[in-house]
């Protein structure tokens, strides 16, 4: 990967609806080699797919909540309580941690009372789940806008 290939990556990551000939223009190449090289990227995995941005607050979303999770520490608890949360459309990321705790979701309702709903209905029901921990997002003070792809 070179500056060029870096360039097209910070400049779609920007803006994913860019015309080739934009993005071609905004990078210093003519259009036919410039989509060869996002092909390439494409084909590659460094891209993974594109993605509309959407305020939660217009789909009725916007009361999130970063919840710790503790899960018993055994291969199958740990493999079903994944599994399960795949069927969770209400939990929008979630990453297993080192060290405790062992979960961390990203949840997003429309309301406290939805999330408590979601909290003794689905989350603390799971099997496997010895300990949830929320804590309520008040303010978004950067929002995520792609990864830095200096070098």
């Amino acid at each position: 990967m070179d500056a060029i290939d870096r360039e097209i990556l910070r400049e779609l990551q920007k803006d994913g609806r860019l015309s080739n000939q934009e993005l071609a223009q905004r990078v210093g190449l003519t259009p036919s080699p410039c989509m060869r090289r996002v092909r390439q990227l494409e084909d590659d995995g460094v891209i993974q797919g594109y993605r509309a941005v959407i305020d939660p607050e217009a789909v009725g979303r916007g009361f999130e909540v970063l919840v710790s999770v503790e899960v018993r520490r055994d291969r199958a608890a740990v493999e079903a309580f994944e599994a399960a949360l795949q069927d969770i459309p209400d939990v929008i990321e979630a990453y297993r941690l080192f060290g405790s705790p062992g979960c961390l979701l990203r949840i997003a309702v429309a309301d406290l009372r939805a999330y408590e709903r979601l909290w003794i209905e689905q989350l603390t029901a799971l099997s496997g789940v010895t300990e949830v921990n929320s804590q309520i997002i008040m303010k978004r003070i950067k929002e995520p806008t792609g990864l830095p792809v200096d070098r």
